[in-house]
């Protein structure tokens, strides 16, 4: 098992006003601010990480929040919503959540079995909510507003849609180890054989659908998780092998990613669990430091006067 892939390792996404992301994602979501970082390529923007306590893989949703960004659009050729897991007979806990917190919904539905609560983001990003068939013993974060009886628990999935699945469908079988569990209609479930939790990738065919374009509230990537380098170079290989380009080995310095476009359109990531968020802060004190690549340390200052004030 340690060998193949194991689910979704983080997803990132594009915001807009910095402050107004923080807000959401910790107090309305209730997620924790692992890491307050900067985009290593453009380091006048922030890279920001929410997740569980330690920033456990499955958990970890990024954010490059720009304050003057365009909407993007969802659309074909992209990865278009993320699914949550929380416990069941925990909707009208969010529901009546999202009334006070002014948060756009949807009555809850059901796919797969499984009912599900869809909701935006204050950038257009769709989100939702997902009660699993499947056991989910994830320890959540919790907060004063967001209690451990309906916190999230981590990714539940993510939903990829496309003009056509089979050959984005063809790279989560044969490459990335993926196994299709279920389909309904123009909706096809793809689960991650070595993984137990943010295990599922849907693709939705949506043939003559307009093409989408990443901005504001759009999903930028998606990174899935291997245990350590070892395995990371391996999947290097067989990218390669399936005759798909892909990066060299990058040091995040929170893991160690290789990174490459399925033939859909939407960029993958293959991201280690080492060495993890506690390598320059202690646990407890996780996303409280603004925290710089060695690289931009001398622009410290410069950045302290430049990017927008969040705690």
């Amino acid at each position: 098992m340690e060998n193949k892939i194991l689910g979704i390792h983080h997803i990132t996404a594009i915001a807009g006003s910095a402050k107004r992301n923080y807000d959401f994602y910790t107090r309305v979501l209730g997620l924790r601010l692992l890491k307050k970082t900067v985009n290593f390529d453009d380091p006048y923007t922030y890279h920001l990480y929410y997740g569980d306590e330690q920033g456990s893989p499955g958990t970890i949703l990024t954010f490059f929040p720009y304050e003057q960004v365009n909407p993007g659009r969802r659309g074909t050729g992209m990865a278009t919503e993320i699914g949550y897991a929380v416990p069941a007979d925990s909707f009208d806990f969010w529901i009546d959540h999202f009334d006070r917190n002014g948060v756009i919904y949807n009555k809850p539905a059901e796919k797969f079995g499984e009912k599900y609560l869809t909701f935006l983001d204050p950038d257009g990003l769709k989100l939702e909510l997902t009660v699993s068939k499947a056991p989910d013993a994830r320890k959540p974060w919790t907060t004063d507003e967001v209690g451990e009886a309906y916190a999230t628990r981590g990714f539940h999935h993510t939903t990829i849609t496309l003009e056509d699945v089979k050959p984005t469908a063809r790279v989560l079988t044969e490459v990335l180890g993926y196994r299709l569990a279920e389909q309904h209609v123009n909706r096809y479930r793809y689960v991650c054989e070595a993984g137990s939790t943010a295990a599922i990738i849907d693709l939705v065919e949506a043939k003559g659908e307009q093409p989408g374009f990443v901005a504001g509230g759009a999903i930028h990537h998606i990174a899935f998780r291997v245990k350590n380098e070892e395995v990371l170079m391996e999947y290097q290989e067989r990218v390669r092998g399936f005759g798909l380009s892909i990066t060299p080995k990058i040091d995040r310095n929170y893991f160690y990613s290789l990174y490459f476009r399925e033939p859909g359109g939407v960029l993958f990531e293959i991201a280690t669990d080492n060495p993890g968020f506690a390598i320059d802060e202690q646990q407890e004190a996780l996303g409280q430091q603004l925290k710089l690549p060695p690289q931009h340390e001398p622009l410290r200052e410069k950045l302290l006067q430049r990017l927008p004030a969040i705690p």
